[in-house]
């Protein structure tokens, strides 16, 4: 911004009230942010480095069974830590939660590269989970403390293309760094940049207000939490993979999932401070500011996980090729959340974006779902516009969340936000999985972490199983656009003009 971050108001109880940040400069507030996107990204770059070196991995430690918790641990741990480094931000503040996440994860990164075996390797990857973790809603909760809510929107279109790049990203650096100088790598360079992030932003997070309150802490209800939150992770990537979903097994896990959810809210409610307020998940904001990010997050999930399988058999690309043809699903949807950002800087009735951006994700997705196939040009011209409509919904839903909930909830509000996020992408992987496996289930091979080709599959078949993905997630994009329209507009506290960290 061109001078030092004007007043910054709360919303306490439903009532607004003029609370002073701290005057930022320009150069002070650049490098909060930029060390703010560099911890995110290394954090969002291991969900998907490690897939590329997985076979080296496993070649070197001689087991292939158990190889698929080396991702499933750090999903699993970061996602189950997402509430409780939301709730523990409010509690005990943003600088000693950051500095939490970092130490953890920075540690399991070190674990992880020193592992002598495969164990010790899954062990230090839930440890490095359990920071990536709590790093994505500090992060989104420090950028609310700096960032009124009517500029915000703009510069969640930053963080947002942090996390594509690191989806892009990881999976080719991930290939280069095991194929040319030893997977370990992936994991090392974790610990300068780590490091070098956080003697930037910390010291500098000691001028951001303190909004934070403390209470007693509800250990029970936390432990609940996760747990049940673990139980479900475990079900939805299992379930029709390791495990048939009518198995023992699963059903076994599904009902442990539904009493520990239950005495979770029978918990919440009866607890004078509990660790997730349910009313805080009520009213007519929050609920479909979550439904919305949640369900665009795990329609680009979902596709971003199974197009190149779509590619490689309907277009013959290579793996390179089907890899590049990914980015515009996931750079463009960047392109819609700058979009929505920018215009709630600006416009008085901001949803329409993110309603508009919905509706025409959920037209362009139920086209590929009957057009299909097409000529790979129209197919990703029409992807691509789909992905823009669909990146609106991130800054909308996060903002709007933000904006509803009192300045000392914010961390508590946020971290449920990723929490569900997570259990929704985890839940349309396993729905487009089912999908798959319905239509072309005897000529896949069911592996530890998903499913691949095992055969030469028609192409024919292929064609009919993805229109069933494509019509699903144009489904998930019209309940998006529902829970937009049914999001109460409330006005966003802010100067009506942007601010940019270039300028």
């Amino acid at each position: 911004m061109n001078q030092p971050v004007r007043q910054t108001r709360e919303l306490a109880e439903g009532t607004v009230s003029a609370a002073e940040t701290p005057r930022l400069s320009p150069r002070e507030l650049r490098a909060i942010l930029g060390s703010l996107m560099l911890v995110m990204f290394l954090a969002a770059l291991d969900q998907t480095i490690v897939a590329t070196a997985l076979p080296t991995i496993s070649h070197q430690f001689l087991d292939v069974s158990n190889l698929s918790w080396v991702i499933t641990a750090y999903l699993v741990s970061s996602t189950a830590m997402a509430p409780v480094f939301g709730t523990l931000s409010d509690i005990y503040g943003r600088r000693v939660m950051m500095a939490t996440a970092i130490g953890l994860f920075v540690a399991g990164s070190i674990l992880c590269a020193l592992a002598p075996n495969l164990l010790v390797l899954i062990l230090a990857r839930t440890l490095q989970g359990l920071g990536g973790g709590g790093i994505m809603p500090v992060v989104q909760t420090v950028v609310a403390d700096v960032i009124t809510p009517r500029e915000r929107g703009a510069y969640q279109s930053y963080f947002s293309a942090v996390w594509a790049c690191a989806g892009i990203g990881g999976p080719i650096l991930g290939g280069v760094m095991t194929e040319y100088l030893h997977w370990s790598v992936i994991f090392w360079i974790n610990v300068p940049l780590g490091l070098g992030a956080a003697a930037v932003l910390l010291p500098a997070m000691r001028t951001l207000p303190h909004h934070h309150r403390r209470r007693r802490l509800d250990w029970a209800g936390g432990l609940l939490l996760m747990s049940s939150a673990i139980v479900v992770l475990l079900v939805l990537t299992w379930g029709g993979v390791r495990f048939a979903w009518l198995s023992p097994e699963i059903l076994a896990m599904l009902g442990a999932a539904v009493v520990l959810a239950a005495t979770f809210v029978w918990h919440a409610l009866r607890s004078p401070e509990p660790f997730l307020p349910l009313p805080l998940l009520g009213g007519p904001v929050v609920p479909y500011a979550m439904s919305l990010g949640a369900l665009a997050i795990g329609s680009i999930v979902g596709l971003t996980v199974y197009l190149p399988m779509y590619y490689e058999v309907v277009y013959a690309l290579s793996v390179s090729q089907a890899g590049i043809s990914l980015i515009p699903l996931v750079a463009i949807s960047v392109g819609g959340a700058t979009l929505a950002g920018r215009a709630m800087v600006r416009l008085r009735h901001y949803t329409w974006v993110a309603i508009s951006g919905q509706a025409i994700a959920a037209v362009l997705f139920a086209v590929l779902a009957f057009a299909t196939p097409l000529p790979l040009w129209l197919f990703l011209t029409l992807l691509s516009f789909g992905a823009l409509g669909l990146g609106t919904a991130f800054p909308t839903s996060t903002v709007a969340i933000q904006n509803a909930v009192a300045r000392h909830q914010v961390g508590t509000a946020t971290g449920a936000a990723n929490f569900f996020r997570s259990l929704m992408a985890s839940f349309v992987v396993a729905a487009f999985t089912a999908i798959l496996l319905a239509v072309l289930g005897a000529r896949l091979s069911i592996t530890g972490h998903g499913i691949d080709i095992a055969q030469d599959v028609p192409v024919a078949d292929t064609i009919a199983a993805f229109r069933a993905i494509f019509a699903a997630a144009a489904v998930l994009m019209g309940c998006a656009m529902i829970a937009a329209i049914l999001l109460e507009e409330r006005p966003l506290v802010g100067p009506p003009q942007t601010g940019d960290l270039g300028e």
